[in-house]
């Protein structure tokens, strides 16, 4: 392969393709002499369709054989959602680039009738509404507000659970508002939820791009494509969730914001049925993006999220935690 061609390694759904498309496009426009391709990948975590993924590994199972294809020189870069990304990468790859985030909050969506939502919002779900979802991090959160509610599990791709909603298996879905977005779908949703009620999960909108440490030419292409602000508050929220990690998936929550200069945060960890919610708020510097981060969880932990992480540590299979799927 010559130095003009560079290689893409991408899941192969829907929205990675529109993410990966969006970075070819812009190191196109960057560099117009390049050829790009994709190389689709079919993770783990993409054919376990049947089993909650909590049960299974968590999020370490969209990256791991694309981050093969990286090591085998397969892929020269590989692009993710960053809340899929693992705290920890494999030895002689990193995290140089990640890219502006699109909207970090979680979208409430219902089905339409006669072109109107047939539930105008949250607060009018009906007492014992059924609610889909695949992120712990969201349920907990929900039942916490209202925990007449009955979650169900919510898997596949975009398309898939709409249709799931459509035929009535649900009466609302909670989905990243910005996959619902870079997918053409920001009509179908019902409802923005308010940090203050779903905090988002690590990481939630933005873009990551992952290489080999040692390979100057692919880093030099793709450093104009790093966005400060987005990479500083997206690096605080890996710092909390990284000291916070253990044995499996559990509710975890961060959103850092930049402003004026100053990184504003919040965190929290949630019992599984949402009876129990430990949240903390820190703000610092820009330069103390990683500390706050490992402030904010180490606060946490003090006032009561390490009796909830090892209750459940404690009980579940070896795996990595954070949130999974869109």
């Amino acid at each position: 392969m010559d130095d003009r061609t560079i290689v893409i390694g991408t899941r192969g759904s829907k929205l990675a393709l529109w993410q990966a498309e969006w970075v070819k496009s812009e190191l196109k426009k960057l560099h117009p002499e390049l050829e790009v391709e994709l190389n689709k990948i079919k993770t783990t975590g993409d054919k376990i369709l049947d089993v909650p993924l909590a049960k299974v590994g968590g999020k370490g199972l969209f990256v791991k054989e694309i981050e093969e294809a990286l090591l085998s020189r397969e892929a020269d870069l590989a692009v993710h959602s960053m809340k899929d990304v693992p705290v920890e990468f494999p030895k002689g790859l990193y995290l140089p680039v990640i890219c502006k985030r699109e909207d970090p909050r979680d979208a409430f969506i219902t089905r339409m009738q006669d072109s109107k939502f047939k539930i105008q919002n949250f607060e009018s779900l009906p007492k014992g509404a059924t609610v889909g979802t695949s992120s712990l991090r969201r349920s907990c959160q929900l039942l916490s507000i209202r925990p007449d509610l009955r979650i169900e599990q919510l898997r596949g791709n975009l398309d898939t659970r709409l249709r799931k909603l459509d035929e009535g298996q649900f009466d609302a879905i909670i989905l990243a508002a910005a996959g619902v977005k870079r997918l053409g779908w920001a009509g179908r949703i019902t409802e923005i939820l308010p940090t203050g009620r779903s905090l988002p999960a690590v990481g939630q909108g933005a873009v990551g791009i992952e290489c080999r440490t040692d390979d100057a030419r692919i880093n030099g292409l793709i450093a104009p494509l790093n966005h400060r602000e987005t990479s500083v508050c997206v690096r605080a929220e890996r710092a909390f969730l990284k000291k916070l990690e253990g044995g499996c998936q559990v509710p975890i929550a961060a959103y850092a914001q930049l402003a004026d200069g100053k990184i504003v945060m919040d965190g929290l960890v949630g019992s599984m049925s949402g009876d129990r919610i430990i949240r903390g708020h820190r703000e610092g510097t820009e330069g103390e993006a990683e500390s706050l981060g490992l402030a904010l969880a180490e606060d946490v932990l003090s006032r009561g999220a390490k009796e909830i992480l090892d209750e459940v540590y404690g009980r579940c299979a070896p795996g990595i935690n954070g949130e999974i799927g869109s």
